[in-house]
């Protein structure tokens, strides 16, 4: 897919947008505007990851397999974010695997690349970097939500998290992606789901969420939605764009 004049201008993912308008410039030569296709591999456990990528509106699931085959949902990553991430912490390869769950468009550059820019010390390293901790701070804070709140109370806020990184009141999502996101089986995701959506709040049909009353979700999700909300923009200093039905 080409790189057309509204990515080169306004790029969507927040990483890139952050950067300043000559380190951003600096990027573009390298990078292509590819399509996420559903179910997308874009890299294996133990293998190198070759490409890094800045999602657009695309949603990406990091993904940890036990012995027995059996997988864990570790990660999402959106607009806000970078999949490829061990390619700048200095090793490229890892224990996770990292496909698509919602398909879109996302920015691709040579992971050498973009190492090598990062490497230079400019303003992409600090940008990165404070992704990284935004990402420690969400593993941080995800631990003691799902020790200390009610399954409606963590599914509120993860909604809303979805919902601002999709930068939509409306998305698919199945039942079964959400219980591995939430750790939890598929009947708990189903009763969670009925109590919010009793309460006005949503709406769920094969698999699409429609959140209905956004001030009250906001109300029943934990405080981690919002603190970790507020982190990243701290962190990034950019807050999500208008939100668009």
């Amino acid at each position: 897919m080409s790189l057309d004049k509204n990515a080169l201008e306004q790029p969507t993912n927040k990483l890139l947008a952050a950067l300043p308008a000559s380190d951003y410039q600096r990027l573009i030569p390298h990078m292509m505007l590819v399509p996420l296709s559903n179910r997308q591999v874009l890299y294996q456990t133990g293998e190198p990851i070759t490409q890094v990528y800045f999602p657009n509106k695309a949603v990406v699931s990091i993904v940890t397999t036990m012995e027995d085959g059996s997988t864990a949902e570790v990660g999402l990553v959106s607009n806000e974010g970078m999949v490829g991430m061990p390619v700048i912490l200095g090793n490229n390869t890892t224990i996770t695997t990292a496909f698509v769950q919602i398909p879109d468009t996302a920015m691709q550059i040579d992971a050498d690349i973009l190492k090598s820019e990062f490497n230079r010390g400019a303003a992409l390293q600090t940008v990165l970097l404070c992704y990284v901790q935004r990402v420690y701070t969400q593993i941080v804070q995800e631990s003691a939500c799902n020790r200390f709140h009610t399954l409606e109370e963590r599914l509120a806020g993860w909604l809303l998290t979805v919902s601002d990184r999709l930068e939509s009141e409306q998305f698919p999502l199945t039942q079964e992606f959400i219980s591995q996101m939430l750790g939890v089986n598929s009947a708990s995701v189903t009763e969670a789901a009925s109590t919010l959506s009793k309460a006005g709040m949503i709406a769920y049909h094969r698999g699409q969420i429609k959140i209905l009353n956004r001030e009250a979700l906001e109300k029943t999700s934990c405080e981690c939605y919002q603190i970790l909300k507020e982190e990243s923009i701290r962190l990034l200093g950019n807050k999500p764009n208008k939100r668009r039905k």
